[in-house]
């Protein structure tokens, strides 16, 4: 988690800065606002990264389930 959150910092922190340069802001405010972006993006990542993370882990409790429940042709007939 700390690594998505490092990422989405980062990456937050770059395009800010580009779209700042390219604006041709001043470099306090292209500074100020790309760290701003950083702390967003990083917020971001880690909640899109919990959400990602339990779907992935609802799969394989789903996967486990599916494999251990049996299935209605492997129950045994009923005697009449």
């Amino acid at each position: 988690m700390k690594a998505l959150m490092i990422l989405g910092s980062v990456v937050g922190f770059l395009i800010a800065a580009g779209l700042g340069l390219s604006n041709g802001s001043s470099w306090p405010t292209i500074l100020w606002r790309a760290c701003a972006a950083a702390l967003m993006a990083a917020i971001l990542t880690r909640w899109w990264g919990r959400v990602w993370f339990q779907g992935l882990r609802d799969a394989a409790a789903q996967r486990r389930y599916a494999r251990r429940a049996p299935t209605a042709d492997a129950r045994p007939a009923p005697k009449a």
